[in-house]
């Protein structure tokens, strides 16, 4: 067993990680830290753990917990740690931005890993510090990963990717409040979204050529999960991307490619990927859909704290999505 601790565990990706280790084998919460709610029961936040657990949220950080996960917003991790010492041997898993990019992943003495296990599962494995990647940039980089590997994405990309409200976190927000997302679709941060940066890193780590990317995010009428769609160029057939994309993906426990059109109910609620390929004339439209909450943040997160301790990659991770 483990000792783990939370910090910011009352939003969103919080209360999933909690929900996904009080169910690990492996793993004992040690505690569960937020400003705001100190002394209250887990539950008074996350409604869905009512009678799971008698824990309480935290006022209180013990430093020589084996591993401590962030849940804070963007540009606050940084803050944290440098605020708050924690041992040696505790490895720390961030699930903001602030250690995402090359140029911030050396921090305090620790180098933070970029934490997508079908890129990086080696160095995860041997890490004390994990940058959990984003959950646009999960779902994109997945679905462009086997093209960058083989050198076929010199063409510019086009990218259409849409995520529930919850993608936008658990404080109000005009564009997040029930009446504005209830029947409504729009756009947001159109080929300028901060996922840009880690894509770019991830497409570009091959040392191939990689054409321009452009990406439009889309808010969707619906909780959670991200439906994403890329094309480009491509002069091979069909059978030939799904055999790139087979091998790609040969020992991946989490990401697989459908033959058949994919829909976003297949992923919720589980830390799949799944992946459909399509060829039209000189075009190949890849299509990905993942959890947002899950493979996008706290599954992922899991994941990686499974390969850190040596654990089976899927220990605490079995979830079957709710298709009906």
């Amino acid at each position: 067993m483990i000792k783990v601790g939370i910090i910011g565990g009352s939003g969103y990706t919080g209360g999933e990680l909690i929900r996904l280790l009080l169910n690990h084998p492996k793993v004992e919460i040690d505690f569960v830290y937020s400003t705001t709610k100190a002394g209250k029961p887990i539950s008074s936040a996350h409604g869905d753990l009512l009678g799971q657990t008698d824990l309480q949220f935290s006022g209180e950080v013990n430093p020589g917990v084996d591993v401590v996960f962030l849940c804070l917003g963007h540009g606050n991790s940084a803050q944290f740690l440098k605020d708050n010492d924690f041992s040696e041997i505790t490895k720390i898993i961030d699930l903001s931005n602030d250690f995402r990019l090359q140029k911030d992943a050396g921090f305090g003495g620790r180098k933070f890993v970029y934490g997508l296990p079908e890129l990086n599962k080696e160095k995860i494995t041997n890490a004390n510090a994990i940058a959990n990647p984003g959950c646009f940039a999960t779902a994109i980089e997945l679905a462009l990963l086997p093209l960058a590997k083989a050198g076929l994405l010199q063409n510019e990309v086009h990218i259409n990717a849409i995520t529930g409200s919850t993608g936008a976190g658990i404080k109000p927000s005009e564009t997040g409040h029930f009446s504005w997302r209830n029947n409504n679709v729009s756009w947001y941060k159109p080929f300028t979204h901060q996922h840009l940066g880690e894509i770019g890193e991830s497409l570009a780590s091959f040392k191939n050529e990689v054409g321009q990317l452009y990406f439009l995010p889309n808010r969707g009428n619906f909780a959670r999960g991200i439906f994403a769609t890329a094309y480009t160029k491509f002069g091979g057939s069909q059978a030939e991307a799904f055999e790139l994309y087979n091998d790609f993906y040969a020992d991946a426990l989490f990401t697989h490619i459908s033959e058949m059109p994919i829909h976003l109910k297949q992923v919720v609620n589980t830390n799949n990927c799944h992946i459909h390929i399509h060829k039209h004339d000189n075009v190949l439209l890849i299509t990905s859909a993942t959890d947002n909450l899950l493979k996008g943040a706290s599954g992922q997160a899991v994941q990686n704290m499974n390969l850190m301790f040596g654990f089976e990659e899927r220990e605490g991770l079995k979830l079957k999505g709710s298709i009906y």
